[in-house]
This record gives C-alpha cells, sequence and structure tokens, in this order.
C-alpha cells in the first residue's frame, strides 16, 4: 500500500500473508523458506517463524550443544530494506553484548550468510506478554506486582555504567511483546535490543561522563535516541529528547499499565487509570504517577518505584477469585469451522483529532512511525488514540462483524456485531471490549466512527497489468457468506442500513451504480455482515463477512453477490469503499464518564476471597 492516500484503510499492524497479492505472497513465502534453508545448512533444527516486524523477521531453532539441546532465536533484517537499516542488526549484537544480566538473553554471535546479516541470540523459555495478555485478559494484581520487580532490577542494571563503553544502557523499546514469560518460573525476560543505544543523559539528566571536547561537538546537541514502538513510550522519546534512563522508565510503566488494563498501549490512562485496576493502593499511585503529563511527577514517581519495588514485591499477595466480566455490548462466541486471520478496517476517524494539533512528527523518517502513527494518530487526544488501539486490539482475536460508535452531547450510542470464532478466548476478549467502552464514554465530541473486522482468508483478489485495464473476476469466484440455520427474527422498523450515515468522507473509492444498485437491494434481505473493495493500481482486494438471517431467501442472497462479482469491471480509480449492516439495531446508550472509579486491592485479601467464597 505504497500510495498515501491509501493508507487511510488500515490500523495497520502486521499485515496478513492473506492481504497480499498473490505475487508478493508468493516472494515472502520463498524468502521465509530461503531463511530456514540457509539456518538448516548452518545446522540448525526445528526451525520456525515466530515474529515478524517493520525491520525483520525472527526464527526460532536449535542444536546440541555440549550434549545438551539448546534453543536459539534468529533475527533476519529485510533485504527489501536501506542498506543503513540493515546494518542496525549489527548496531544491535554490539549493544547487546554491553548488557549482562540474568533477565537478558545473551548474544550468540552476529554472522553474515550469502549477503544476509543473521543475528543469533538465546531464547528464553515461555510466551511473550503481549501473547499472554490477549489470552488471559488483565493479568492478576499479584503477578503485575512481580513482574513490576523483576522490569525495576532490569533498569537498575541498565542505568549501571557498565560495557567497555562504561555508560548506562537504554533499551529503548520496553513493552510487553519484548518481555518473554515464564509461567512456570513465573520470570520475564527482556528482548529485542534493536532500539537500544548509550545513554546521552543519566538519570538526573546530566550529560553521562561528557568531556569538555564532547560537550561542545554536535552529538551531544543531537539524540542518539531510536524510536521504538509509539504505543509504548514516552513523550520524550517520542519528540526527540537527548536518550536517558528515563526512557525506559516510560516504557516499563506503559507496559505494566497495559498488562493490568488488557489493554494494547499506555494511552488509555486518563480514563481508565492504575488506581482503577484492583492493584495495591501505593503500587497504583505510583504507576499513575510515572504517566502523568507533569515531567516532574513523572521523574519523582519513576525514582519511587525504582527505590521502592523491592519493598512492594515483598507484601503478601494472593490470587483473589474472580468474576466473569458481563460485556457492555453483545458478544457472540461459537466455534470456528476455519482458522480465522481477522483484520480491521477503521473509517470516519478525522473526527477524532484535534482541531489544531501540531503536526509534530513529519520530520520524522522511520519505519515504525509511518506504519503505526502518522496515518492513524497523530494530532489525538491520550483517550482518542487508546481508543482506536482498543478497536484495533479486537481484531488480535478471532473475530469478525462490525461496530458502530456514535458520539453525541448526551452520550455514546453503540451498534456491534461481534462474532468471536474461539469460546476458550471470551473471557479475555470481553475485557478488551469493555475497555472500548470505557474509552468511547470518556472521549467527548460529536462524530460516528464505524469499523468492520473481517476474515483475511477470505479476501478476493482481482489483478491487472495496467490501470487503464478493467478488473475482471474470475467464473469460479464467489462471495462466501455464513447461513442461519432457522429464520433470526427482527423488529423491521429497527432495520439497521448500509446507507444511514451517507457516504463515508475518509472513503476515497466511488462504487459503480450497477454496485450500489445490487447493495440496497441486499439490504432488504435479512442479513448482517459487511463488504469492502480496495482498489489498487494492479490489484483489487474484495473483503467480505456475511452472514444470511433468513434462509428461505438464500437463492436470491446469492444471485446478488454473484451479481456485484459480475459488476467489478465498472470499478474505476483508486481507494477504499466498504459498507457494513448489522443485524438489527441493538443500540447501546452510555452516559459519558471522564474515567473509571477507584478500585484498590483489600487490605486483607484472604479474607476478602473468604467473604467472596461464602456469598
Amino acid at each position: 500500500m505504497s500510495q498515501a492516500p491509501l493508507q487511510q484503510f488500515y490500523i495497520p499492524e502486521e499485515q496478513s500473508v492473506y492481504l497480499l497479492s498473490h505475487h508478493d505472497a508468493r516472494k515472502l513465502k520463498d524468502w521465509v523458506a530461503l531463511c530456514q534453508a540457509q539456518l538448516s545448512q548452518l545446522g540448525y533444527q526445528g526451525i520456525e517463524l515466530i515474529g515478524k516486524g517493520a525491520y525483520g523477521f525472527v526464527f526460532a531453532g536449535s542444536t546440541v550443544h555440549q550434549g545438551a539441546k539448546a534453543h536459539y532465536v534468529f533475527k533476519f533484517s529485510r533485504i527489501t530494506l536501506p542498506v543503513h537499516l540493515q546494518e542496525r542488526l549489527e548496531e544491535e549484537a554490539f549493544m547487546l553484548e554491553q548488557v549482562s544480566h540474568p533477565r537478558i538473553p545473551g548474544l550468540i554471535a552476529y554472522q553474515r550468510s550469502r549477503g544476509q546479516s543473521i543475528l543469533v541470540m538465546e531464547r528464553a523459555p515461555g510466551w511473550n506478554l503481549e501473547q499472554v495478555s490477549l489470552k488471559q485478559g488483565r493479568l492478576s494484581p499479584r503477578l503485575i506486582v512481580r513482574i513490576a520487580a523483576q522490569l525495576a532490577d532490569i533498569l537498575l542494571a541498565l542505568r549501571r555504567e557498565s560495557g567497555s563503553q562504561a555508560r548506562p544502557v537504554v533499551h529503548g523499546d520496553i513493552k510487553p511483546s519484548n518481555l518473554v514469560y515464564d509461567a512456570e518460573q513465573e520470570s520475564i525476560a527482556l528482548i529485542d535490543w534493536g532500539s537500544s543505544v548509550f545513554a546521552q543523559l543519566d538519570a538526573q539528566l546530566q550529560f553521562v561522563g561528557a568531556n569538555v571536547m564532547e560537550l561542545m561537538s554536535d552529538n551531544l546537541q543531537q539524540t542518539n535516541a531510536r524510536l521504538g514502538d509509539v504505543y509504548f513510550i514516552g513523550e520524550e522519546q517520542l519528540n526527540g529528547a537527548l536518550s536517558s534512563p528515563r526512557f525506559d522508565e516510560q516504557g516499563a510503566a506503559g507496559t505494566l499499565y497495559a498488562l493490568a488494563s488488557a489493554q494494547s498501549c499506555r494511552f488509555g490512562h486518563r480514563a481508565i487509570p492504575a488506581s482503577s485496576l484492583g492493584l495495591p493502593m501505593e503500587f497504583a499511585r505510583t504507576l499513575d504517577g510515572m504517566l502523568d503529563p507533569d515531567p516532574q511527577v513523572r521523574r519523582k514517581a519513576g525514582d519511587y518505584f525504582l527505590k521502592n519495588m523491592p519493598r512492594m514485591a515483598r507484601v503478601v499477595m494472593i490470587d483473589l477469585p474472580t468474576s466473569l466480566s458481563v460485556p457492555l455490548v453483545p458478544v457472540w462466541a461459537r466455534p470456528a469451522h476455519q482458522e480465522i486471520d481477522t483484520v480491521v478496517y477503521s473509517s470516519r476517524k478525522a473526527f477524532l483529532r484535534e482541531a489544531n494539533a501540531q503536526e509534530t512528527l513529519n520530520d520524522v523518517n522511520d519505519v515504525q512511525l509511518d506504519r503505526y502513527y502518522k496515518q492513524f494518530m497523530q494530532g489525538m487526544g491520550e483517550t482518542e488514540k487508546a481508543f482506536l488501539a482498543s478497536v484495533s486490539r479486537l481484531g488480535k482475536y478471532p473475530v469478525v462483524g462490525g461496530l458502530a460508535v456514535r458520539w453525541e452531547r448526551e452520550g455514546v450510542y453503540i451498534d456491534s456485531s461481534l462474532n468471536l470464532h474461539d469460546p476458550t478466548l471470551k473471557p479475555a476478549f470481553i475485557e478488551a471490549v469493555n475497555n472500548m467502552v470505557h474509552l468511547a464514554r470518556a472521549i467527548h465530541r460529536q462524530g460516528v466512527f464505524k469499523s468492520c473486522l473481517f476474515n483475511a482468508r477470505q479476501t478476493l483478489h482481482l489483478e491487472r497489468t495496467s490501470v487503464d485495464e478493467a478488473f475482471v473476476s474470475e467464473p469460479s469466484m464467489a462471495i462466501g457468506y455464513e447461513l442461519s440455520a432457522v429464520p433470526e427474527l427482527e423488529d423491521r422498523t429497527r432495520q439497521h442500513s448500509y446507507f444511514e450515515d451517507g457516504p463515508d468522507p475518509e472513503e476515497l473509492l466511488v462504487l459503480p451504480e450497477a454496485i450500489m444498485h445490487v447493495l440496497q437491494q441486499l439490504n432488504d434481505i435479512h442479513h448482517t455482515g459487511m463488504i469492502i473493495f480496495e482498489a489498487l493500481p494492479q490489484h483489487l482486494k474484495i473483503h467480505s463477512y456475511y452472514r444470511l438471517l433468513d434462509p428461505a431467501r438464500e437463492d436470491e442472497f446469492r444471485t446478488l453477490l454473484a451479481r456485484i462479482l459480475a459488476s467489478v469491471d465498472q470499478i474505476e480509480g483508486l481507494g477504499v469503499s466498504g459498507y457494513m449492516k448489522m443485524p438489527y439495531k441493538d443500540t447501546r446508550y452510555f452516559a459519558h464518564l471522564e474515567s473509571q472509579p477507584e478500585r484498590y486491592y483489600p487490605r486483607d485479601p484472604r479474607e476478602y476471597a473468604r467473604r467472596a467464597t461464602t456469598s
């Protein structure tokens, strides 16, 4: 999606391979196979792809070392990147060599194989905490405090002036997915040193070990900091301040907050403060202080965190009995008959931006910034960013459906159709949905936000050689749909029309009259779902999710879907256009609520647990 205007389409987490053109998907698969072959030739076994990001791909594998099986992680830089970005892998190896800590998996080797850089590291046992969070929802207060103590220990170690350079090291990208969690030991390991640098300032914001010549040179006037993940880094790092250990304090605070609240970012702390999450009071208030807008308050809270975390962690805590959260908007769970690869399409985001917000980051040339931030969140308030990220988090579950959130002066109206295809994930998914509602309630402005969640595996791909040609569907193509076994009745007056909000100002593709006419005919058949057309210069993607709720009209429904495909040759121009339909109007209304109420871990947890089990 190289064209700037088209980037309004996804909040682009990892783009699913099922959304790539046939040519690009083939290229990606071939390159992954080549990496695996190279690792096999180097003598490693059990090789699997375990992650990918803006800069590279990560594989896992093992070998026998001194009679025992040793597990490793291999990082490859994307060969499509400019040379200076590929060289960052060598810099990462150098930085990892500078740190030594039992909770930091060590460097094994940095090597080049046929022009391809490979970084080999120890592999920490367990799952990353983003995966744990998605599966479990909010982590227990006891576990949050245990993780916090280990993080504080790592931060203190990084501040010590060690290594050949004798300078504090800034990791620069502390977030849940960079912490590997071993459930048996309840221990964490900090990974991914691609954003790490030597600190220019110490914790007191004084220049580190600088002699007079260094102070006079330019390199202390310009930051050496790398960006890190904009969902978790603090204001100073985001805005290009000189690097300091305070950056990692901010990453740690954002990470602990996200894990305690079941979010995928730090931005929600005003609407859902740490003091509302059932954490011990002292710890919760420290965390809120570390996330405070005032830098003085943040630094004071950060000092308190590092000094007092060992003591706070010694308080005896138990896991309290929990009850299943009640979803604030309907959530349906039914097992999937096939694998779901969810992608989120969100439009009508412009009204969430501040009217006169400064575009402060336009000069920053960074892959991750372009992907995650510039196109979507810049110029938004903290809570608006958190709301978008909460919708994004829903897409990390196997879910299809849609959302329409309408803000009015008196409150928020939410229509939803959320179909989760793995019932075991329902408790965690409900927490993610409820966070989205809490954040929506804390936003005060008027407008409509729409979001569709579809299965990328069902996306249809049509290709052409140039913009002047028409897209033509193949005879074997069909738009898929699910069929309800029995008619699902509804009050006709509550029908949620495709067209009730008029054309979307953020969508750029005007669909031909023939397709619009079919969509209007579909609107009279009782169904739920969505269809999105994404027209690129040589590639048309048709994303859809349909569930027919009136089995008696199946022939008519199928004929209309076939007519849409027959009309794609009339599509002109580039851009995106999408329509969705809720099953019926079951609108939920919520009054505005600035912030969730305080709720702390009980002073006598055993008494609390006893009462909870007897009541």
